[in-house]
């Protein structure tokens, strides 16, 4: 059987947290539009955080190594 190919995109994205069970990702709206968004907010949004369990298959088969 072939290897599978992992998407790549994905692999930037994602890493697994250490146990291995859950995977991190970062938070949204951290890229551009920052002036108006208050310093409480942007500190707020610059940790990291899970994948939600509804996401989490999707992820994985596209990272199957993970």
């Amino acid at each position: 059987m072939p290897k599978l190919k992992t998407r790549k995109s994905a692999a930037k994205r994602f890493k697994a947290t250490g146990s291995g069970k859950k995977i991190a990702r970062r938070k949204a709206f951290k890229n551009h539009l920052l002036e108006h968004k208050s310093s409480k907010r942007k500190r707020g949004l610059s940790g990291k955080t899970t994948v939600d369990r509804s996401d989490e298959e999707n992820v994985r088969l596209m990272m199957p190594y993970m």
